[in-house]
């Protein structure tokens, strides 16, 4: 499977000169982790999470210091979006995502920008990760179906899909067939494993 099989096209971005304070806002607001930001020309130029919309905005409790602990010398947070954003790891369109998974795993991060030719394409949580590898298995066997049909009729093939393991036969036995059999059914969020058996009737 590729990015593109479960990244978010219509993302929610910010710019630069967005306050802070309003993508805080939309992190809030819509559930999000972090937010790529863009400039004029849908080029991604960062990315702002929660952890930099955090860094020095909660002022410390006065009620400390009526047990005689100095306060704190305080940094003013940041005003812009483009003062705290970060640049990040990216992949593109067609990153196989186990790589995505890897990257995420590797970087501590729970989303990457995806980016074709510079601009912003989407963006892929690891949410949409675990999406896919959750899928039930009847939907996962019907839309390996409908993908068969193309190279064969529907009793050609025999589909059975267990907690994503595939096993497919082809009654004719073709092997290119079977190869491409192969590569459709790995393409289908949810599938963890595809074995071709051999026909053995008549």
């Amino acid at each position: 499977m590729r990015t593109r099989d479960v990244m978010t096209a219509d993302v929610v971005v910010v710019r630069p000169d967005t306050p802070a304070r309003e993508a805080a806002h939309l992190l809030a607001e819509r559930g999000f982790t972090a937010l790529p930001v863009v400039d004029d020309y849908g080029v991604l130029v960062g990315l702002v999470s929660e952890t930099e919309l955090l860094r020095h905005r909660l002022p410390q409790d006065p009620r400390k210091l009526v047990h005689g602990e100095p306060p704190k010398a305080r940094v003013a947070p940041a005003d812009l979006v483009g003062q705290v954003m970060t640049s990040p790891a990216t992949v593109t369109p067609n990153t196989d995502l186990a790589e995505v998974a890897d990257l995420m795993l590797e970087r501590g991060v729970r989303s990457v920008p995806v980016v074709y030719e510079g601009h912003l394409a989407g963006i892929v949580t690891r949410r949409d990760l675990l999406r896919s590898i959750s899928r039930d298995d009847w939907i996962i066997e019907a839309e390996i179906r409908h993908r068969l049909d193309v190279i064969g009729s529907e009793h050609r093939w025999t589909v059975s899909v267990r907690d994503g393991k595939v096993s497919i036969v082809d009654k004719l036995n073709d092997a290119t067939d079977r190869h491409v059999a192969d590569v459709l059914a790995r393409a289908v969020a949810g599938v963890t494993d595809v074995r071709i058996v051999q026909y053995a009737g008549n």
